[in-house]
């Protein structure tokens, strides 16, 4: 094989290389649009979860005398909550 004829060969596989990469490029923008609105879902959806996780320990505490695991689930939860104000606080203040 003659320098022409490899080097024909090597602009072929570029070229063929380039055509993949081109394809590759395009099916990586459809789908990081398909997981954009899958993000946003799941977004929406952890802070509905959130908020229901607050209306039962609101209601919990509504209810009357909570035992001991409830009490301690309720302060688990409030600490956690305190944590997270105290962090957004911290962020706000830098």
């Amino acid at each position: 094989m003659n320098p022409e004829q490899q080097l024909k060969k090597i602009s072929e596989k570029i070229q063929l290389l380039l055509k993949r990469l081109e394809s590759l490029g395009q099916e990586n923008e459809k789908l990081r649009a398909a997981l954009e609105p899958a993000k946003q879902r799941e977004m929406a959806l952890q802070a509905k979860i959130a908020d229901l996780e607050q209306q039962v320990i609101v209601l919990k505490m509504a209810a009357g005398p909570m035992d001991e695991a409830e009490k301690k689930e309720l302060d688990k939860k409030l600490n956690i909550y305190l944590k997270e104000i105290d962090r957004c606080i911290s962020i706000l203040s830098s």
